[in-house]
């Protein structure tokens, strides 16, 4: 009763984080230096909130079902989507951290190489939402 609800928290953080690498971020690159980071600014901390959240209620979904119908392939596309967090917290957060504390009018090409790793460090994140979406599907046969 709770897979449904897990796919579809699955394929709105995967949607989402797809955008972002595929659309969003090729388009701000085209940007200036400071507009560039202007631009990442809001919407990273916009999207932070729902990213984060998801991955959170997608998780505890996916262990509901798992107690719920004993197949482990729930807990395991629970478990991809968590695994955003501290993914995250180690590996995109020092990168964020630099980011943020850049004022606009310092904005250069260390500002540029620092957001282009960001969104290759993103990547993963749709990486690991996509792992997530195809466990959840798997599990719904």
């Amino acid at each position: 009763m709770f897979g449904p609800f897990a796919l579809v928290v699955a394929a709105l953080f995967t949607g989402a984080a797809f955008y972002i690498n595929w659309a969003e971020q090729p388009a701000r690159l085209a940007l200036d230096d400071r507009s560039l980071l202007q631009e990442w600014k809001p919407s990273y901390a916009r999207g932070f909130l729902m990213q984060a959240s998801l991955a959170v209620i997608g998780f505890i979904l996916g262990l509901l079902e798992w107690l719920v119908t004993g197949k482990v392939v729930w807990l395991a596309g629970g478990a991809a989507l968590l695994a955003n967090w501290p993914f995250t917290i180690f590996a995109i957060l020092p990168v964020n951290r630099a980011l943020e504390e850049t004022p606009l009018e310092r904005a250069n090409e260390e500002t540029r190489a620092l957001i282009e790793r960001w969104g290759m460090l993103h990547g993963v994140r749709s990486a690991l939402g996509a792992v997530s979406l195809g466990l959840f599907l798997w599990a719904s046969i």
